[in-house]
């Protein structure tokens, strides 16, 4: 394996005396796309070598007790994540066509972690890896997974997952984290969002420039001391049931229903939230949404409805349409093709986006062209 070796110095010292600023934008490009596969191909080799040296006993003889602390020394990560990554490789291993794509560079480790949480459905998800955003085949795996478990034990799992940790950081500031089940969860979020977006507009008013995060945070706040506004908004928590149990009145245990947003919920818990709860029966009558169009910006009552609870058969509510940004709540409805420059309002044209990402979609517009002279600046949300 010496030429490995010699071929990874060789490629580190290329590297190093590369100069980007010699090179056209497109040659660039493709450089970029070029190590991007190197760079998956190299991870997955490092770890397949480090499996073997920690089954021969190399970390001990360099000084480590365990082999996940010795990876993640070499290769400047947490030891947790070395851990996951030889767990991963160890579950890819049963799975012959991830990995032989893990190897070839066209997974990540990240994104065979994801196909390895769900093996029965790995045909599937390494179509969505290869075609996808992380985030999209996250969210598939995790569907999947979701749907291979009971309702009610999901539940309880969920429940036993319940959790908020928090502590100092480097500047004396309390930070943590929190996991809440989805009942619960969709609550806070909605309300959280709501006065995000309230503190959004008291700053746009007031000319202050206040990113999301600190908006965000000046909503909590208030809605831990009480200052929040208390102005009833939209359903807090929309559940979605099958036609057959929406026919019936109620839902039977095993079910399938979720709330939109926030994930699947067992039956039995359906029948006591609905009498103060929004609950939304979605049923396939073959109205194909797409056929309603409306020319000017209202949106009819059947359209917003459809655009709130997401795509079928899934109906898991909207999600910002930027890559890298996972809102769910909060979001706005932009044309993609302004309705000044004749766009109309249907589900094709309409994608969901947080406030500053439209923000950035308005002023791209703008200066292409697509507003006119007499279109308004976007107000917050």
């Amino acid at each position: 394996m010496s030429e490995v070796r010699e071929l990874a110095t060789r490629l580190r010292d290329a590297l190093a005396a590369a100069e980007p600023g010699a090179c056209s934008g497109t040659v660039c490009a493709d450089i970029v796309e070029e190590l991007a596969a190197t760079e998956k191909a190299c991870a997955a080799a490092r770890v397949r070598f480090a499996a073997r040296a920690a089954e021969c006993g190399e970390h001990h003889r360099r000084g480590f007790s365990h082999a996940n602390a010795w990876l993640a020394r070499q290769a400047g990560t947490y030891v947790g994540t070395a851990r996951a990554e030889l767990a991963t490789l160890a579950a890819v291993e049963k799975m012959p066509d991830t990995y032989d794509a893990l190897l070839a560079g066209e997974l990540s480790i990240a994104q065979a972690a994801e196909i390895a949480r769900v093996p029965g459905f790995e045909r599937e998800l390494l179509e969505v890896a290869r075609t996808e955003s992380l985030r999209t085949l996250k969210e598939r795996a995790t569907r999947r997974h979701l749907e291979s478990l009971d309702r009610d034990e999901l539940a309880a799992e969920q429940h036993r997952r319940r959790a908020v940790r928090h502590g100092l950081d480097d500047y004396h500031m309390r930070r943590g984290t929190f996991a809440f089940a989805p009942e619960f969860g969709a609550r806070f979020a909605k309300r959280l969002d709501r006065e995000t977006n309230r503190v959004l507009r008291e700053a746009h008013r007031a000319g202050r420039v206040v990113t999301h995060d600190q908006a965000a945070a000046d909503a909590f706040q208030r809605l831990f001391d009480g200052s929040a506004q208390s102005r009833v908004g939209p359903a807090e928590v929309v559940f979605v049931i099958g036609p057959d149990a929406f026919a019936r009145g109620h839902a039977h245990r095993g079910e399938l229903c979720h709330i939109v947003g926030s994930g699947p919920v067992p039956a039995q818990l359906v029948r006591e939230r609905v009498v103060d709860a929004f609950v939304k029966a979605v049923i396939h009558d073959g109205t194909k949404v797409d056929t309603i169009v409306h020319y000017g910006r209202r949106r009819p009552a059947l359209l917003q409805s459809l655009l709130d609870l997401g795509d079928p058969p899934d109906f898991d509510g909207p999600v910002c349409s930027e890559d890298g940004c996972d809102r769910r709540f909060g979001l706005q409805w932009d044309h993609i093709d302004p309705v000044a420059n004749g766009g109309p309002t249907s589900k094709d044209n309409l994608q969901p986006q947080c406030y500053p990402d439209h923000v950035a979609k308005t002023e791209r517009d703008r200066a292409n062209g697509l507003l006119g002279r007499r279109a308004k600046k976007l107000k917050p949300p």
